[in-house]
């Protein structure tokens, strides 16, 4: 229930940020406006509407989750401060609130542990499953050491002495003639 609860609400913040963004890709200018109203530079607009969409579409698809919900937080702290920051004013105050609201949602997205239904949990799957493998093909490669040092032994031991070598590394019998 909670891996369904994770995925439902990772798809809620990046609802926000995906509807958000469009938004500000379909009126350039005017967010444009809005941005240099706030007494930030021009030209953010585009910037801005890529990042958010960027993004949003990372959280929904659980790409490079942590680190995109880390910026998302950064971008609504700084979106509080810089756009919402009269908070004489009660929807202010209230927009203030959500954008901080919304920053600790994200910041709360980075702290869980296992974030399923991902690519990034797809990602740590196949890295383990690599690791095993790995782990497999040294025991393995272990094994076939140790029989070859065998063989050795024991052929030198059959032939009193030096066992000869193939040019392949392995060992020639020598024939008995008796």
């Amino acid at each position: 229930m909670t891996t369904l609860l994770a995925f439902v609400g990772r798809l809620m913040l990046a609802l926000l940020f995906l509807v958000s963004g469009a938004n500000k890709l379909m009126d350039i200018s005017g967010t444009d406006a809005m941005i240099r109203a706030a007494g930030l530079p021009g030209g953010l607009a585009l910037i801005t509407g890529l990042f958010e969409v960027i993004a949003g579409l990372a959280l929904v698809f659980g790409v490079l989750t942590r680190f995109f919900a880390v910026l998302l937080a950064g971008f609504c702290l700084l979106a509080a401060l810089f756009f919402h920051n009269n908070v004489a004013d009660p929807m202010q105050a209230a927009n203030f609130l959500k954008n901080i609201a919304i920053a600790g949602g994200l910041l709360s997205l980075t702290a869980l542990d296992s974030i399923r239904w991902s690519f990034d949990a797809m990602r740590a799957r196949r890295r383990a499953e690599i690791a095993t493998v790995d782990a497999e093909h040294r025991a393995h490669d272990a094994e076939i050491r140790a029989a070859r040092a065998e063989g050795e032994a024991t052929a030198r031991s059959a032939f009193g002495g030096e066992p000869a070598v193939a040019g392949d590394g392995s060992v020639a019998r020598r024939r008995r003639w008796i």
